[in-house]
């Protein structure tokens, strides 16, 4: 059974230095401890103000060669591959102080960023962490590109990759990561990679002038002229260059077979980063690449707010509930078949979350639209306020004395349809303290994670000797 984790930061503070891949310029970066709720930001403390940029996917604004942040002029370029550490370790709160525009790309994978934080190690904090539950299949494609992203619903963090790139020297590869376990040893070392043609542009618009061949696996896939190899034995400052019968330049030796597959992977750790949220599901990355990795993680961000905003409880309908129908009936004087709640999730001193299951053979179908048919608003209304009901007669010693009377109804919206077969999650909450019996209620009616209908409730609860 899955155990809902708390947040974590580093234990103290911790520097790497190093090259930036593109400006060549030596690069002091500091691994800061945070505060829960912080995220990962980034510090620029090279500029006046120190000005920070947070890892979120509304500031990326160029994918061409890495995965970069822009905001208010301030830039950070190439952010993935400490992303991918920082989530590859579990943390969720670090600030990331650096005097350069971009990371250190070190040998151009997350290896040093990873046991640069495992050396300090991280600190539990008390605020639970931000996780994003994935329920249902959400899937993008890039019609131009042909790559695509999907995730599915899993009990943990996992993330294949499928690349093919449709040269002989590098074909299809496939990578798998079953568990944020395995990514120190399967993942963290995987190094970055280019093809001859796209190194050879790159140098000519003085685009790469921190690389070496200790820092990106270069794959041949044309044949080398002599003016390309002196070309490159100037850029790396070597005196011979020389072409492995693997296809790979010089005499770098592969991690693994599939490196490009898994740095892949890392990469798609890192880029997901930006939803700014741990995940819970599983990922499918068909030809990832950063470009579709963001447009990947804005769709998720965008569906996580939604939620956030609907504010849709997050309940195991398999669980035990809180009471169940019984338990209902002896505190509600409805009965079947006008007792419209079947169970009771949560119940404190200012809220109530109740279910419904929706079933065909529900009597008010009989009449309701029977061709098609749809709940009526106003029994969504009668559930909700039934629920409502629990809340108001749990502030009473013996609530099999109470009724409870409703007075007002305002604002309601019926926003969905409800159809037979749907589960509907009622969520109610005190919009003022309880005085003289009298409640005034928000409530909520969701069912497929999207408000079927809210209205606000007044109500108050009178003995039964009275009515």
């Amino acid at each position: 059974m899955y155990t809902p984790k708390n947040q974590n930061t580093i234990q103290k503070e911790v520097q790497l230095t190093g090259v930036g891949l593109h400006t060549g310029a030596q690069v002091s970066m500091t691994f800061k401890p945070a505060e829960p709720n912080t995220g990962f930001v980034f510090k620029r403390i090279d500029l006046e103000d120190q000005p920070i940029i947070e890892a979120d996917v509304q500031y990326v604004t160029d994918t061409q060669r890495g995965t970069n942040l822009e905001k208010n002029g301030v830039k950070i370029h190439t952010c993935e591959h400490v992303l991918s550490a920082l989530v590859g370790y579990e943390i969720d709160n670090c600030i990331i102080e650096i005097d350069s525009p971009e990371p250190p790309i070190m040998d151009g994978s997350s290896k040093f960023f990873l046991q640069a934080l495992k050396s300090v190690g991280k600190k539990e904090q008390e605020e639970a962490c931000k996780e994003y539950v994935v329920k249902e299949v959400i899937h993008f494609k890039d019609e131009e590109t042909g790559s695509e992203m999907t995730v599915i619903p899993s009990d943990s963090y996992q993330i294949t990759t499928m690349v093919d790139f449709g040269t002989k020297v590098l074909g299809t590869q496939n990578a798998t990561l079953e568990s944020l376990d395995e990514y120190e040893n399967e993942i963290s070392s995987a190094r970055t990679f280019s093809f001859l043609h796209e190194l050879e542009m790159l140098l000519e618009h003085g685009l790469i002038k921190g690389g070496d061949l200790n820092n990106a696996i270069v794959y041949v896939d044309k044949p080398l002229s002599e003016e390309t190899m002196d070309r490159l034995k100037k850029a790396f400052n070597k005196d011979e260059i020389s072409v492995q019968p693997n296809g790979i330049l010089d005499n770098l030796s592969l991690h693994y077979p599939n490196e490009a597959a898994r740095h892949k992977l890392l990469d798609v750790i890192g880029d997901l980063a930006l939803v700014g949220r741990r995940i819970r599901g599983r990922v499918i990355a068909n030809k990832p690449g950063h470009r579709i990795n963001v447009d990947f993680a804005k769709k998720l961000s965008k569906i996580i707010k939604q939620g956030e905003r609907l504010n849709v409880p997050d309940i195991d309908l398999n669980s035990k509930p809180l009471m169940n129908v019984n338990d209902i009936m002896n505190m509600l004087p409805h009965r079947p078949p006008f007792l419209l709640v079947d169970k009771i999730f949560e119940l404190s001193d200012s809220h109530v979350i109740g279910l419904k299951n929706v079933t065909m053979n529900e009597p008010f179908f009989v009449g309701h639209f029977p061709g098609a048919p749809v709940m009526p608003g106003v029994l969504q209304v009668e559930a909700m306020a039934q629920v409502g009901g629990v809340l108001v007669l749990n502030t009473v010693p013996d609530p099999e004395n109470y009724l409870t009377l409703f007075m007002k109804i305002d604002n309601v919206k019926f926003k969905n349809p409800v159809h037979p077969g749907d589960t509907l999650i009622f969520k109610l909450e005190l919009m003022t303290p309880i005085r003289r019996g009298i409640c005034h209620m928000k409530g909520y009616t969701f069912a497929n994670g999207k408000i079927t209908t809210e209205g606000e409730l007044m109500a108050q609860i009178v003995r039964k000797e009275k009515i």
